[in-house]
């Protein structure tokens, strides 16, 4: 046998025993697929491909040969999310509007592929998922420039879902009318209240009345429906595409850096994503009705354990008067010795205290 086909000869075995692995390696991202089904998961997780490039790499030893790995590495993820997401198919994400409202392209963003459920409200949304109807829901949290959606912080306190993801989404808001329709004709605006108080500055220097709905796709479907060219709306570009409506104006938010953070909720948590370095946890809790007791439990998540507060708000307990819980964020893993630890000292202090879930800091869709 001489060289060349001594070559082919090894390089048939390789190929014989990289196709048993290559299976097996994708039976094992079937298993993959079901849990983040189950806990309501991107497909795309960019650290977790990033460690396994680098940790990877390291095991070849030519640096020309390391090279084509690398590339070869990135094209068997790319495989991988691909069978991923035809096993996840049928993957059912509730929103809360219509199509075409910040909601739903955030759920197409995280959740390529899916089944995008439209609901009136945040309750009906989250409801679908508690009650088994949808895998899970994509809901906003907070508007960088108008503050918490205090809604859906309710929704957590109150409900059994678990969070287990944050996901920021830039917000371009604009003025966007029937075609033809011109600025100075405009005598109303609606949208949502979020995207009103956004652009509050744009609406006060033109004088124009706004009137709330309740999300930006719904008032821009209104305007379309209505036919006024008196009337626009405020809403997203692609939402504007969707209803045949123009932009009339571009960019109208008050803030040039708008976004808004969706968190993902589902029935099952997901307590592995708080063994991550540098992943963050949602803590809500009741202050104990005693002097001192909320910087008590301050102290002890913040002086005796080390946990780096970045959010901290008050919300009422609607049933109770004048009583209020908190909502927290902080960085670390709560499910480890010194999260539990902690959890256990702050009952010292505290009436209510539930975990509402794990992320990951700074997902960018």
């Amino acid at each position: 046998m001489d060289k060349l086909e001594t070559a082919r000869a090894q390089i048939s075995e390789i190929d014989r025993k990289m196709a048993q692995l290559f299976e097996l390696r994708m039976q094992a991202a079937q298993l993959v697929a079901e849990h983040k089904k189950e806990h309501g998961l991107p497909i795309l997780d960019t650290s977790r491909e990033q460690a396994l490039l680098e940790r990877n790499a390291a095991y070849i030893q030519d640096g020309t040969i390391r090279e084509y790995y690398v590339q070869y590495l990135k094209e068997v993820f790319r495989l991988s999310r691909d069978y991923q997401r035809r096993l996840c198919s049928g993957m059912r994400v509730a929103y809360s509007g219509v199509e075409g409202a910040f909601s739903h392209i955030s759920a197409k963003c995280i959740f390529p592929g899916s089944a995008y459920v439209a609901h009136k409200d945040f309750r009906s949304a989250y409801d679908a998922v508690a009650s088994g109807a949808c895998d899970c829901a994509v809901l906003p949290i907070e508007n960088s420039y108008n503050g918490e959606v205090g809604e859906v912080l309710d929704l957590m306190f109150f409900g059994p879902l678990h969070v287990n993801g944050v996901y920021e989404l830039d917000i371009t808001q604009n003025l966007v009318g029937l075609p033809g329709a011109d600025v100075a004709q405009i005598r109303q605006v609606v949208s949502h209240p979020q995207a009103l108080g956004q652009c509050q500055g744009y609406l006060h220097d033109h004088g124009w009345p706004a009137v709330e709905y309740a999300n930006t796709a719904m008032a821009a479907e209104h305007v379309a429906r209505l036919g006024d060219p008196t009337v626009a709306a405020i809403a997203s570009i692609d939402t504007a595409e969707l209803y045949g409506l123009e932009v009339l104006e571009a960019n109208i938010n008050e803030s040039g850096q708008n976004t808004t953070r969706f968190a993902v909720l589902s029935r099952a948590e997901n307590p592995a994503l708080g063994k991550r370095m540098g992943d963050h946890f949602i803590l809500l809790f009741t202050a104990r009705n005693e002097a001192g007791s909320l910087a008590k439990a301050l102290d002890i998540l913040g002086n005796r354990y080390g946990y780096n507060m970045s959010v901290l708000r008050s919300r009422p307990v609607k049933e109770l008067l004048w009583q209020y819980y908190f909502y927290l964020e902080a960085e670390g893993d709560i499910h480890g010795a010194k999260g539990q630890a902690m959890l256990r000292e702050l009952e010292s202090c505290c009436d209510h205290i539930k975990v509402a879930g794990t992320y990951s800091s700074h997902c960018k869709i």
